[in-house]
């Protein structure tokens, strides 16, 4: 869209609108298409050059033919180009269209060699500032073959151009991919390691200490990983919290035992000289300690 043609009825802004719709459509389709056979072609050259490169290399037999066997096929099964010499190609084929181009406009259109090149960025990449328009004059010598010349170029630019830039778009995405995967890996790194300094002392769940479960009941260790698995979503299970704590339970279970069969455990004059009372259970305990500490001092 140079605008050096545009439509100045209200009809025809609106047949406009809606054929620009079905306009852009098939020409995007026809780029397309266009981009899937150039790459098709491009595709069965280099494999042709790398099978004369793995022939005279040795790696493959020089009187094999395609129909007589397999090996070679199978050799070239999962061959496929880089994105890389693909776009390498198209830019080639990009800069010799446009300075063919370049050296139509100069002569005929009066214009430098670096204005023709800018003009044929412009309108091959669909951008149309307007600045520069060919075949405005209004004589031409040939001027029929030259707007012909004018329109095959534009055609064959634009198809190039339109295919470098889907290159160009997938090796941008494979360039950002591959910068995420590494900061993602960086930053995994550093969180891992921020959360076992974290968690050094604290009591961490069975499936995440060497991914194994300790069983009270049977003193073992428990090879399955779903045996004793947080169903509740709590930050440590039960079966957890009660290993690690396996000696204050025997302790507890032991002078309930005893206060329930009536034996009480005897209290030291010097615990009752210093008001600490025994208590059941982690209340005995931490009277006992307190009682320790007490007479220490």
């Amino acid at each position: 869209g140079f605008g050096m043609t545009t439509p100045a009825t209200v009809g025809g802004k609106i047949f406009l609108i809606f054929y620009g719709l079905i306009g852009c459509a098939g020409t995007i389709l026809f780029f397309n298409l266009f981009l899937e056979r150039l790459i098709t072609v491009i595709a069965y050259v280099m494999k042709s050059c790398h099978e004369r490169q793995l022939r005279s290399k040795g790696l493959l037999p020089h009187n094999s033919r395609r129909g007589s066997g397999t090996s070679e096929v199978d050799s070239l099964a999962g061959w496929k180009p880089s994105v890389y010499y693909v776009m390498l190609i198209l830019c080639v084929a990009s800069l010799i269209i446009s300075c063919c181009a370049s050296a139509m406009y100069t002569p005929i259109e009066g214009w430098s060699y670096f204005d023709s090149l800018y003009f044929c960025f412009v309108a091959f990449s669909t951008i149309g500032f307007g600045d520069l328009v060919s075949s405005q004059n209004t004589k031409y010598e040939s001027q029929g073959l030259y707007r012909f010349g004018n329109f095959v170029f534009i055609l064959m630019g634009v198809c190039c151009i339109y295919s470098l830039f889907n290159v160009i778009s997938i090796v941008i995405k494979q360039s950002i991919n591959w910068i995420l995967k590494k900061l993602a890996c960086r930053c995994c790194h550093r969180c891992q390691r921020k959360l076992l300094r974290s968690r050094r002392n604290v009591v961490m769940p069975g499936n995440v200490r060497n991914r194994r479960n300790i069983s009270i009941e049977t003193d073992v260790v428990n090879e399955s990983d779903t045996d004793g698995r947080r169903l509740s979503g709590e930050m440590i299970s039960m079966k957890d919290f009660l290993a690690s704590n396996k000696v204050s339970l025997a302790i507890m279970q032991k002078q309930l035992s005893e206060t329930a069969n009536g034996y009480p455990r005897q209290m030291s004059s010097n615990s009752k000289q210093n008001g600490f009372s025994g208590g059941v259970g982690a209340l005995a305990i931490m009277n006992n300690r307190l009682a320790e500490t007490s007479v220490d001092r």
